[in-house]
Protein backbone atom coordinates (compact mmCIF):
# COMPACT_ATOMS: atom_id res chain seq x y z
CA UNK A 1 0.00 0.00 0.00
CA UNK A 2 1.42 3.76 -0.54
CA UNK A 3 2.33 5.27 2.31
CA UNK A 4 2.32 9.29 3.24
CA UNK A 5 6.02 10.50 3.82
CA UNK A 6 5.97 13.57 6.64
CA UNK A 7 9.11 14.95 4.87
CA UNK A 8 7.84 14.70 1.37
CA UNK A 9 4.75 16.76 3.01
CA UNK A 10 7.01 19.56 4.44
CA UNK A 11 8.65 20.33 1.46
CA UNK A 12 5.45 20.18 -0.86
CA UNK A 13 4.18 22.73 1.92
CA UNK A 14 7.30 25.28 0.45
CA UNK A 15 6.69 24.58 -2.47
CA UNK A 16 3.14 25.13 -2.60
CA UNK A 17 3.80 28.98 -0.69
CA UNK A 18 6.40 29.61 -2.98
CA UNK A 19 5.16 27.94 -6.83
CA UNK A 20 8.93 27.16 -7.56
CA UNK A 21 11.20 24.69 -6.83
CA UNK A 22 14.08 27.13 -7.20
CA UNK A 23 13.13 29.12 -4.49
CA UNK A 24 11.91 26.27 -2.26
CA UNK A 25 14.91 24.50 -2.52
CA UNK A 26 16.81 27.61 -1.56
CA UNK A 27 14.63 27.63 1.85
CA UNK A 28 15.35 23.86 2.40
CA UNK A 29 18.66 23.89 1.74
CA UNK A 30 18.13 21.51 -1.15
CA UNK A 31 19.12 21.34 -4.76
CA UNK A 32 16.23 21.95 -6.99
CA UNK A 33 17.02 18.65 -8.54
CA UNK A 34 16.86 16.79 -5.46
CA UNK A 35 13.70 18.37 -4.16
CA UNK A 36 12.03 17.44 -7.46
CA UNK A 37 12.73 13.83 -7.07
CA UNK A 38 10.69 14.53 -3.31
CA UNK A 39 7.99 15.95 -4.97
CA UNK A 40 7.70 13.19 -7.64
CA UNK A 41 7.81 10.56 -5.04
CA UNK A 42 5.13 12.15 -3.23
CA UNK A 43 3.27 12.67 -6.47
CA UNK A 44 3.26 8.81 -6.89
CA UNK A 45 2.31 8.30 -3.23
CA UNK A 46 -0.95 10.28 -4.20
CA UNK A 47 -1.30 8.88 -7.55
CA UNK A 48 -1.99 12.10 -8.55
CA UNK A 49 -0.09 15.02 -10.19
CA UNK A 50 0.10 18.46 -7.77
CA UNK A 51 1.43 21.09 -9.73
CA UNK A 52 1.60 22.10 -13.78
CA UNK A 53 4.86 23.21 -14.78
CA UNK A 54 4.06 26.63 -16.69
CA UNK A 55 6.12 29.21 -17.58
CA UNK A 56 6.17 31.45 -15.29
CA UNK A 57 6.61 28.81 -12.16
CA UNK A 58 3.80 26.53 -10.73
CA UNK A 59 0.20 26.29 -10.33
CA UNK A 60 -1.32 23.74 -8.15
CA UNK A 61 -3.51 21.57 -9.49
CA UNK A 62 -7.13 20.77 -8.34
CA UNK A 63 -5.81 17.48 -6.63
CA UNK A 64 -2.75 20.25 -5.27
CA UNK A 65 -5.28 22.28 -3.97
CA UNK A 66 -6.97 19.84 -2.15
CA UNK A 67 -3.73 18.27 -0.86
CA UNK A 68 -2.24 21.45 0.67
CA UNK A 69 -5.26 21.99 2.85
CA UNK A 70 -4.26 18.42 4.28
CA UNK A 71 -0.78 18.80 4.35
CA UNK A 72 -1.19 22.16 6.50
CA UNK A 73 -3.03 20.58 8.78
CA UNK A 74 -0.80 17.73 9.64
CA UNK A 75 2.83 19.93 9.88
CA UNK A 76 1.09 22.17 12.21
CA UNK A 77 -0.38 18.76 14.59
CA UNK A 78 3.51 17.89 13.92
CA UNK A 79 4.69 21.22 15.08
CA UNK A 80 2.58 21.34 17.83
CA UNK A 81 3.10 16.87 19.06
CA UNK A 82 6.80 18.86 19.33
CA UNK A 83 5.83 21.73 20.83
CA UNK A 84 4.17 19.60 23.69
CA UNK A 85 6.80 16.90 23.95
CA UNK A 86 9.33 19.34 24.34
CA UNK A 87 7.79 21.20 26.68
CA UNK A 88 7.17 17.97 29.01
CA UNK A 89 10.94 16.85 28.40
CA UNK A 90 11.85 20.46 29.68
CA UNK A 91 13.29 19.33 33.59
CA UNK A 92 11.82 16.87 35.76
CA UNK A 93 7.70 17.37 35.38
CA UNK A 94 7.77 21.75 35.09
CA UNK A 95 6.02 23.10 33.06
CA UNK A 96 6.66 25.74 30.73
CA UNK A 97 4.57 29.09 29.89
CA UNK A 98 6.05 31.09 26.66
CA UNK A 99 4.54 34.60 26.74
CA UNK A 100 5.08 37.17 24.30
CA UNK A 101 4.19 40.70 25.03
CA UNK A 102 3.92 43.70 23.39
CA UNK A 103 6.34 46.98 24.56
CA UNK A 104 3.33 49.28 25.20
CA UNK A 105 1.75 46.46 27.64
CA UNK A 106 1.86 47.67 31.28
CA UNK A 107 3.93 45.55 33.15
CA UNK A 108 2.04 46.11 36.56
CA UNK A 109 -0.91 44.64 34.54
CA UNK A 110 1.63 42.07 33.39
CA UNK A 111 3.00 41.39 36.42
CA UNK A 112 -0.43 40.76 37.73
CA UNK A 113 -1.93 38.53 35.00
CA UNK A 114 0.94 36.32 35.42
CA UNK A 115 1.18 35.98 39.13
CA UNK A 116 -0.41 33.20 39.64
CA UNK A 117 2.20 31.07 37.56
CA UNK A 118 5.22 32.87 39.20
CA UNK A 119 4.26 31.56 42.38
CA UNK A 120 3.86 27.77 41.19
CA UNK A 121 7.41 25.76 41.97
CA UNK A 122 6.48 23.48 38.77
CA UNK A 123 6.44 26.19 36.08
CA UNK A 124 9.06 28.44 34.41
CA UNK A 125 7.52 31.83 33.06
CA UNK A 126 9.24 32.86 29.74
CA UNK A 127 8.51 36.55 28.82
CA UNK A 128 9.17 37.90 25.30
CA UNK A 129 8.93 41.63 24.71
CA UNK A 130 8.47 43.06 20.57
CA UNK A 131 6.55 44.87 18.28
CA UNK A 132 2.77 42.81 17.69
CA UNK A 133 3.54 41.80 14.44
CA UNK A 134 6.82 40.41 15.49
CA UNK A 135 5.49 38.37 18.42
CA UNK A 136 2.38 37.33 16.28
CA UNK A 137 5.09 35.62 13.87
CA UNK A 138 6.80 34.05 17.30
CA UNK A 139 3.01 32.76 18.07
CA UNK A 140 2.36 31.63 14.91
CA UNK A 141 5.71 28.83 15.08
CA UNK A 142 5.30 28.00 18.26
CA UNK A 143 7.61 30.20 19.95
CA UNK A 144 5.14 31.67 22.47
CA UNK A 145 1.79 30.08 24.01
CA UNK A 146 -0.31 33.16 23.89
CA UNK A 147 0.70 36.79 23.04
CA UNK A 148 -0.28 39.74 25.14
CA UNK A 149 -1.46 43.07 23.68
CA UNK A 150 -3.58 46.36 23.62
CA UNK A 151 -5.58 44.96 20.82
CA UNK A 152 -7.02 42.42 19.17
CA UNK A 153 -5.39 41.10 16.31
CA UNK A 154 -7.08 40.53 12.88
CA UNK A 155 -7.95 36.85 12.54
CA UNK A 156 -8.96 35.14 8.98
CA UNK A 157 -8.78 31.55 7.76
CA UNK A 158 -4.96 31.33 7.59
CA UNK A 159 -4.68 32.82 11.19
CA UNK A 160 -7.78 31.34 13.29
CA UNK A 161 -6.56 33.78 16.65
CA UNK A 162 -8.38 34.04 19.06
CA UNK A 163 -8.38 37.13 21.03
CA UNK A 164 -9.81 37.38 24.74
CA UNK A 165 -10.63 40.56 26.29
CA UNK A 166 -8.86 40.44 29.75
CA UNK A 167 -9.57 44.47 31.21
CA UNK A 168 -11.08 47.78 30.15
CA UNK A 169 -8.68 49.64 32.50
CA UNK A 170 -9.45 53.85 32.53
CA UNK A 171 -7.00 56.25 31.10
CA UNK A 172 -6.11 59.37 33.46
CA UNK A 173 -3.41 61.94 32.81
CA UNK A 174 -0.90 61.83 35.49
CA UNK A 175 2.03 64.46 36.52
CA UNK A 176 4.22 65.74 39.94
CA UNK A 177 1.64 67.52 42.36
CA UNK A 178 2.95 70.91 41.22
CA UNK A 179 1.16 70.26 37.94
CA UNK A 180 -2.12 69.24 39.89
CA UNK A 181 -2.03 72.38 41.68
CA UNK A 182 -2.37 74.61 37.63
CA UNK A 183 -5.98 73.50 37.76
CA UNK A 184 -6.22 73.55 33.73
CA UNK A 185 -9.72 72.20 32.73
CA UNK A 186 -9.61 69.22 30.76
CA UNK A 187 -9.67 69.50 27.57
CA UNK A 188 -9.89 73.14 26.90
CA UNK A 189 -7.54 74.25 29.24
CA UNK A 190 -4.60 71.93 27.32
CA UNK A 191 -3.37 74.77 24.95
CA UNK A 192 0.38 74.28 24.60
CA UNK A 193 0.50 72.08 27.71
CA UNK A 194 3.62 69.86 27.46
CA UNK A 195 2.30 66.12 27.29
CA UNK A 196 3.98 63.01 27.00
CA UNK A 197 1.84 60.54 25.00
CA UNK A 198 1.67 57.35 23.72
CA UNK A 199 2.87 56.40 19.91
CA UNK A 200 0.58 56.88 17.00
CA UNK A 201 -0.25 53.23 16.93
CA UNK A 202 -1.77 53.55 20.81
CA UNK A 203 -5.29 53.71 20.59
CA UNK A 204 -5.61 55.81 23.71
CA UNK A 205 -3.39 58.20 21.77
CA UNK A 206 -5.61 58.14 18.82
CA UNK A 207 -8.81 58.93 20.80
CA UNK A 208 -6.88 61.92 22.62
CA UNK A 209 -5.80 63.37 19.63
CA UNK A 210 -9.40 63.32 18.42
CA UNK A 211 -10.92 64.69 21.73
CA UNK A 212 -8.30 67.69 21.59
CA UNK A 213 -9.12 68.69 17.91
CA UNK A 214 -12.41 68.60 18.52
CA UNK A 215 -11.80 71.14 21.27
CA UNK A 216 -9.64 73.38 19.10
CA UNK A 217 -6.63 72.64 21.38
CA UNK A 218 -2.93 71.79 20.68
CA UNK A 219 -0.73 70.55 23.25
CA UNK A 220 3.26 70.86 23.13
CA UNK A 221 3.90 66.98 23.15
CA UNK A 222 7.46 67.06 24.71
CA UNK A 223 7.98 62.66 23.81
CA UNK A 224 5.90 60.19 22.02
CA UNK A 225 7.07 56.51 23.81
CA UNK A 226 5.85 53.21 22.58
CA UNK A 227 7.07 51.43 25.49
CA UNK A 228 5.21 51.88 29.20
CA UNK A 229 7.94 51.57 31.20
CA UNK A 230 9.75 54.08 29.43
CA UNK A 231 6.33 56.54 29.41
CA UNK A 232 6.24 55.88 33.42
CA UNK A 233 10.21 56.81 34.03
CA UNK A 234 9.52 60.26 31.71
CA UNK A 235 5.99 61.06 33.71
CA UNK A 236 8.33 60.69 37.41
CA UNK A 237 10.59 63.51 35.66
CA UNK A 238 8.09 65.86 36.09
CA UNK A 239 8.63 68.17 32.71
CA UNK A 240 4.27 67.21 32.06
CA UNK A 241 1.56 66.09 32.03
CA UNK A 242 1.59 61.91 31.24
CA UNK A 243 -1.38 60.34 29.27
CA UNK A 244 -1.60 56.26 30.74
CA UNK A 245 -3.55 53.90 32.73
CA UNK A 246 -3.43 54.98 36.17
CA UNK A 247 -2.20 50.98 36.52
CA UNK A 248 0.52 51.65 35.07
CA UNK A 249 1.71 54.02 37.52
CA UNK A 250 0.18 52.51 40.18
CA UNK A 251 3.79 52.72 42.04
CA UNK A 252 4.51 56.30 41.81
CA UNK A 253 0.64 57.33 43.14
CA UNK A 254 0.63 55.11 46.01
CA UNK A 255 4.29 57.16 46.92
CA UNK A 256 2.86 60.73 46.35
CA UNK A 257 5.14 60.96 43.20
CA UNK A 258 2.75 61.09 40.87
CA UNK A 259 -1.01 62.12 41.13
CA UNK A 260 -4.09 61.85 38.77
CA UNK A 261 -4.68 65.57 37.53
CA UNK A 262 -7.80 64.75 34.79
CA UNK A 263 -9.35 61.21 34.86
CA UNK A 264 -10.44 61.02 31.04
CA UNK A 265 -13.54 58.62 30.90
CA UNK A 266 -13.93 58.34 27.14
CA UNK A 267 -10.85 56.72 26.77
CA UNK A 268 -10.73 52.71 28.54
CA UNK A 269 -7.18 50.98 27.75
CA UNK A 270 -8.39 46.85 26.31
CA UNK A 271 -6.17 44.19 27.09
CA UNK A 272 -5.79 40.90 25.40
CA UNK A 273 -4.68 37.57 25.11
CA UNK A 274 -3.96 36.40 22.05
CA UNK A 275 -4.18 32.87 21.66
CA UNK A 276 -3.86 30.53 18.48
CA UNK A 277 -6.02 27.57 17.29
CA UNK A 278 -4.13 24.30 18.98
CA UNK A 279 -5.34 20.62 19.36
CA UNK A 280 -2.65 20.56 22.28
CA UNK A 281 -2.69 24.50 23.63
CA UNK A 282 -0.60 24.84 26.95
CA UNK A 283 -2.94 24.44 29.58
CA UNK A 284 -1.90 27.38 31.53
CA UNK A 285 -2.66 29.70 28.92
CA UNK A 286 -6.27 28.79 29.70
CA UNK A 287 -6.02 28.58 33.44
CA UNK A 288 -4.46 32.25 33.40
CA UNK A 289 -7.38 33.60 30.73
CA UNK A 290 -10.18 32.52 32.86
CA UNK A 291 -8.84 33.70 35.89
CA UNK A 292 -8.51 37.65 34.37
CA UNK A 293 -11.86 36.86 33.14
CA UNK A 294 -12.57 35.98 29.11
CA UNK A 295 -15.87 38.40 29.60
CA UNK A 296 -13.14 41.10 30.11
CA UNK A 297 -12.70 42.69 33.49
CA UNK A 298 -13.80 46.21 33.45
CA UNK A 299 -12.11 47.50 37.42
CA UNK A 300 -8.56 48.66 38.15
CA UNK A 301 -6.08 45.87 38.91
CA UNK A 302 -5.31 46.16 42.43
Amino acid sequence: MPFLNYHHLRYFRVIARELSLTKAADKLSLSPPALSIQLKQLEESLGQALFVRERGGLTLTEAGRVAVDYAETIGKAGEELMDVMQNQAHGRGRQVLRVGAVATLSRNFLLEFLRPALHRTEVEVVVRSGGLRELMVSLHAHQVDMVLSNQAARRDVETPWHSHLLAELPVSLVGTLAWKKKRLKFPEGFADAPVILPSLESNTRAGFDRMLAAAGVRPRVIAEVDDMAMLRLMAREGEGFALVPPVVVRDEIERGELVETHRVPELRETFYAITPSRKFPNPLVGELVERMGSGGKKTPVK
